[in-house]
């Protein structure tokens, strides 16, 4: 051995004990150190004013002296002072959960652990305190305890997200030894100049809510702050400082700098900017000196989701002076151009984000240039063209977004090569791809190391093929909304790292659970709307021990499972719509504490609700849905089990009983279909301090009865309110008129009275006002038309009203359905209904009301007579055009304008007192499936032009005094007779036939035909019996013709048999 190897043996020697010698030492110190009372006493008393829901210093007591030791408290190993306190509850991130519902779990884990209360003065006795912290915690809007401000030994302070709320003190300028400063969306108002007395700052961070700002008067303060490396001043409002970007470009330090969705207003631009060390820059618009920060490597530049900015046209051409740009995220704006060639010569870049705007036009194959790219999305745009291929170029890639664009064609071969891919997102496109084919193309180099997989809504098709088992380090699978079938393959079981799947709206078969049992990582399973089906044990369960998210709906799952069983998971939403639960309520629901969203409609339940349910479980929901079960019984009378902070659906049951009280956080209760009854007014009219927040009101189909009381101003937000089939009486109260954002207003089917109701014409916002089948008289009111301009759905049939039909009803433009039938309206039909604009245009704006009720969409619906039946239309009621005034007294004739209305699908007008001849241009109708003119007094031909109707499947001209040829055409000869029956028409259908001339034959010539009819029948008759007995009579009376004749008969069979 060498004396070099000796030599460095040796010092290895020594080091190594040297080592060991100061691992002895530290420990030592730290069994050493002991608090100094004073401080031990001033923590205690600190914690003594502070909530602390999950005990987490619980290790704060008397019994254990040393305070060094205490959690979240650090002690200096030469003073013993306490230097440090991290107080702070941290945030989960809500970036692991994007695209999955936040798990009310690690949420209420988060709420249950913040500290609360007050903060106590006893922290100014810790004079040494360098380090505080009590970031993310809940001290529900207190004002910031200015005592902070004294402990001047603070470099580091962190306030951030705890609530406090206010302005910031002007003693903030003592704390002259911080380095760290963030206060974010914690202050408002005007910004003290003493800030700038932190002269030793390195982070500044003090972000601001757009509507509650920060106000920089003069930013004169920021000059001293020459260490300062970041500074947030997002949301700030800087439109009174003049100087504010002289001041910062000045900052010699400054690398990272937010100005996001301030208000910049007028201000001061230097000749030549300095920004000497700016690197990364945040802002929510582009001035031109932007451009010239040569220097800078990261660039946002995005609206505001607060803020009146909207940034829109082309991208700025200046961003390519910014040569060094290695991430540039354009995001959230409104830029609606191609991409502009230049931004392909930004070599440097690594990240790329074009996410939500209005981008146009295909991706140019030099994108390929931009070989240094790690993430690119391209999502929420208007790209179109095939997916490009030059994206294999970009071998660097780790995240790809092309979600939400008009690509065309499945992923290119050329992705194979991206062998660093492991987020991929492709939803929303046109790939009409065999999912074989993309999972063959990314075997070889992608799959080994591919994170994420989503591809939802994207025409795919096929089976889940052994293929999948290369994916083994998958965590996030969506391939929802496609057209994959067939059953899981058993290679499935192999992704054992699955953490996210989603396999909802596709086609496929089997029991998924025999696979998915195995999977002991899920945090989110959704296989709603499949043909899946089977016995689910609670065995296939039993590995869930991480689920958070159970989503199975629609398909034909039965749960067998012991009464007893409690499962291992703790859900936060659970989906098991149509699944075989009943007929008991299932027991095992108590075990979740933490459900946020529940849907066991369709389940088959035949029981009551369980007390205990109300009781363990009521303050959680944000959804509940138990409807179109068999549930029995009443409610507890108890207020407290409305306390849903969201929607409750009980509908289509059976239960019974007054209607439970409600609580001011519900917002959408439907409890129609069931068998409540008593007063509205317990319901209605109870006390409370704060207006109610319910916005959806679902009472129909049950049985009761009395006034609607007259206690609506409590309910001021209210959007939808259906009491129809039940038995109200009198009339509509005055205060439904303060409903100022009522909407849809059903009360049809009970037995209302009086006028037509007044309290109606402050309710501006009206889309949908049905009141039919009621016992209302009286004229309908001009205002109606003049006030209600929102009205798409007027119904008032089967009602008393009487008087002429307004032509104030021809101001309502969005009208599409206007039913008046069966009632005792009198005049002529207005010849305004041209001016009905909604009935002209053949396209609908809209087939649904999502826009309008969230929640509720599917809840919009309206009972309408047509095709001489009653249906009640729901999710397509926003294509219905209807107009419909049959049943009535209305006289004159129909008229020519009503043929403008070409988008109307339904019109009738039978049985009024209509004369004159039908209008020559109702060819002009091109959409109506369905026509009723019967038990009217037209006159005059069918017009011919009643052929260019190529939709129209009913027709109903009966009992007139129509005349003529029916007009050939297709259509109109496909129809009933009785279509025709009661006019003096001819013509296919009817077998009259038509004379040469087109007319109705003379009633004496058709007389004339009939008797000679009568008489050939009566002579064959006649010819026949003379005959018959002619040759018969003769055999009964001489017995030898008889003899003759069977004779005869009996030889011609003997030769038949010979011949055979």
């Amino acid at each position: 051995m060498s004396p070099n190897t000796n030599t460095y043996t040796g010092m290895l020697v020594l080091i190594f004990v040297h080592l060991y010698c100061m691992t002895l030492l530290t420990s030592s110190e730290s069994e050493l150190i002991e608090c100094i009372p004073s401080e031990r006493e001033a923590l205690l008393r600190f914690k003594h004013h502070l909530t602390d829901p999950s005990n987490r210093l619980s290790s704060w007591n008397a019994s254990n002296p040393n305070c060094c030791h205490w959690d979240y408290v650090v002690c200096s190993h030469l003073t013993f002072h306490i230097l440090h306190l991290h107080l702070n509850t941290t945030l989960p991130l809500q970036s692991e959960y994007d695209e999955y519902p936040f798990p009310v779990a690690v949420s209420l884990a988060y709420e249950r652990s913040r500290f609360s209360g007050a903060i106590n003065d006893s922290v100014v006795e810790l004079k040494h305190l360098n380090y505080l912290d009590l970031s993310g915690n809940s001290f529900g809007g207190m004002q910031f305890p200015t005592f902070l401000f004294r402990i001047t030994s603070l470099t580091h302070l962190d306030l951030s997200y705890s609530e406090f709320d206010g302005n910031i003190p002007h003693q903030i300028g003592n704390l002259s030894n911080l380095l760290y400063l963030d206060l974010p969306y914690v202050a408002y108002g005007k910004l003290p100049h003493q800030i700038g007395n932190l002269t030793n700052l390195i982070h500044l961070g003090l972000p601001s809510y757009y509507d509650e700002s920060l106000v920089v008067e003069n930013a004169d303060w920021l000059l001293g702050l020459t260490s300062l490396e970041y500074l947030d001043l997002s949301g700030a409002n800087l439109s009174k400082s003049f100087n504010w970007l002289h001041t910062m470009q000045a900052l010699p330090s400054l690398q990272d700098l937010n100005l996001q969705a301030c208000s910049l207003g007028d201000y001061k631009q230097p000749s030549k900017l300095n920004f000497s060390s700016l690197l990364s820059l945040t802002i929510s618009v582009a001035p031109k000196w932007v451009f010239q920060l040569h220097k800078l490597v990261s660039l946002t530049y995005r609206s505001h989701y607060n803020s009146s900015v909207d940034i829109g046209g082309p991208i700025p051409d200046g961003i390519q002076n910014l040569t060094m740009l290695e991430n540039l995220d354009l995001s959230l704006n409104s830029f609606s151009s191609h991409i502009p060639d230049w931004l392909y010569g930004l070599h440097r870049l690594k990240s790329l984000n074009l996410e939500d705007n209005h981008l146009t036009g295909t991706i140019s194959n030099t994108l390929g240039n931009l070989t240094s790219l790690v993430t690119l999305d391209l999502s929420d745009n208007q790209f179109e063209g095939e997916i490009p291929t030059v994206l294999g170029n970009l071998t660097s890639l780790v995240s790809l977004d092309l979600s939400d664009n008009q690509f065309e064609g499945g992923i290119a071969s050329s992705f194979r090569k991206l062998c660093n891919l492991r987020h991929i997102y492709f939803s929303y496109l046109k790939c009409n791809q065999q999912l074989s084919e993309i999972l063959q193309i990314l075997i070889p180099c992608v799959s080994h190391q591919l994170n994420t997989l989503v591809a939802s809504t994207s025409q795919i098709s096929g089976h889940l093929t052994n293929q999948l088992e290369m994916f083994q380090n998958l965590e996030m699978l969506d391939l929802s909304s496609n057209k994959i079938i067939g059953e899981l393959p058993q290679s499935f079981t192999k992704l054992s790292s699955l953490r996210f799947v989603d396999f909802s709206e596709n086609h496929l078969t089997g029991n998924p659970f025999k696979i998915l049992a195995s999977f002991t990582k899920l945090l989110y399973l959704a296989i709603d709307d499949n043909l899946f089906q089977g016995i689910v044990h609670e065995d296939d369960l039993a590995n869930f021990t991480t689920l958070q998210v159970l989503s199975a709906s629609s398909n034909n799952f039965t749960l067998k499972v012991n009464p007893s069983w409690k499962p291992k998971f703790q859900l936060s939403h659970l989906k098991m719509s149509s699944w075989k639960l009943g007929p008991s309520f299932p027991s095992w629901i108590q075990s979740q504490n933490d459900l946020q969203y529940l849907d066991l409609s369709k389940a088959g339940i035949s029981d009551s609700i369980p007390i205990w349910f109300w009781e363990t479980s009521y303050y959680h929901y944000e959804y509940l849905n138990l409807s179109h079960n068999h549930i029995h019984g009443k409610l507890p009378k108890e207020s407290k089990i409305f306390k849903f902070f969201g929607a409750v659906d009980l509908s289509s049951n059976n239960l019974h009983g007054n209607l439970p009280s409600v609580s001011e956080d519900v917002v959408w209760v439907d409890l129609s279909h069931n068998s409540f009854y008593g007063l509205l007014m317990d319901f209605l009219c109870q006390k409370s301090d704060i207006p109610k927040g319910l916005g959806i009101l679902n009472l129909a189909s049950n049985n009761l009865s009395g006034k609607i009381p007259n206690c609506w101003r409590m309910w001021p937000y209210l959007g939808e309110v259906n009491l129809e089939s039940n038995s109200f009486i009198g009339s509509l109260p005055a205060s439904m008129g303060s409903l100022s954002s009522l909407r849809f207003l059903r009360i049809r089917n009970n037995t209302l009275s009086g006028k037509f109701p007044v309290s109606l014409k402050e309710n501006k916002e009206l889309i949908l006002l049905d009141l039919g089948e009621n016992n209302l008289t009286g004229n309908i009111p001009r205002w109606v038309g003049e006030r209600l301009v929102n009205l798409k759905f007027l119904r008032l049939r089967s009602n008393n009203l009487s008087g002429n039909i307004p032509s104030g009803l021809c101001d309502m433009k969005f009208l599409q359905v206007l039913d008046l039938a069966l009632n005792n309206l009198s005049g002529t039909i207005p010849n305004c209904l041209n001016h009905l604009s909604a009935m002209i245009n053949k396209t609908s704006a809209s087939s649904s009301f999502h826009e309008y009720m969230g929640y509720a969409s599917d809840t919009i619906s309206m009972f309408l007579w047509v095709k001489g039946n009653d249906a009640e239309y729901n999710n397509i009621l926003g294509l219905v055009k209807n107009i419909d005034l049959s049943s009535n007294k209305l006289s004159g004739g129909i008229p020519m304008e009503i043929t403008n209305l070409s988008g109307l699908i339904y019109l009738n007008l039978s049985k009024n007192e209509l004369s004159g001849h039908i209008p020559q241009s109702i060819g002009n109708m091109e959409l109506l499936e369905s026509i009723d003119f019967s038990g009217n007094q037209l006159t005059g031909e069918i017009p011919q032009s009643i052929t260019n109707l190529n939709f129209l499947n009913k027709l109903d001209l009966s009992y007139n005094h129509l005349e003529g040829k029916i007009p050939t055409g297709t259509q109109l000869q496909s129809f009933e007779a009785s279509s025709f029956v009661g006019n003096k028409l001819c013509g296919p259908p009817l077998l009259l036939k038509c004379s040469m001339e087109g007319e109705v034959p003379d009633e004496n010539e058709k007389e004339r035909k009939n008797d000679g009819v009568k008489w050939l029948f009566v002579s064959v008759a006649f010819g026949f019996i003379v005959g018959f007995w002619g040759f018969v009579g003769p055999l009964f009376i001489y017995k030898s013709w008889r003899y003759a004749y069977y004779s005869f008969l009996d030889d011609m069979w003997y030769k038949l048999q010979s011949c055979m």
